[in-house]
């Protein structure tokens, strides 16, 4: 099983092992949603996770600009937050560090960086 995102904790992964892939199960897994994956990765992915004791589980859906962040708790998904558009990122695992949602839109992150020049 392949997350399109990963995240270990140091006290979990140390070193980086230099494998074709990893046998420690992640304390973060974020899965990118798509129409084709989206049953796949909201009930296969996301009870294999639980199984396994992924700590931190992110769903983001590009289509509606969403982003869905889950805590494991007694073996069960906790929803901690929901963000759409810009909203500022500051969730855990990654609480340390922010940024805005908007940043993986392909079309906003253009426009914010000034790679589209307004008309006028």
């Amino acid at each position: 099983m392949v997350p399109n995102l990963t995240g270990w904790s140091r006290a979990k992964m140390p070193d980086f092992p230099d494998v074709a892939y990893f046998e420690i199960a992640p304390d973060w897994a974020c899965e990118m949603l798509a129409p084709a994956t989206r049953c796949i990765d909201q009930c296969e992915k996301r009870s294999i996770y639980a199984r396994e004791g992924v700590s931190h589980l992110w769903f983001v859906d590009p289509e509606i600009k969403m982003l869905e962040v889950f805590k494991l708790h007694n073996g069960q998904w906790l929803l901690l937050d929901t963000l759409v558009d810009d909203a500022l990122v500051t969730q855990p695992p990654s609480d340390a560090i922010s940024f805005p949602l908007d940043m993986l839109w392909p079309q906003a992150a253009e426009m914010r960086d000034g790679g589209e020049e307004e008309s006028g």
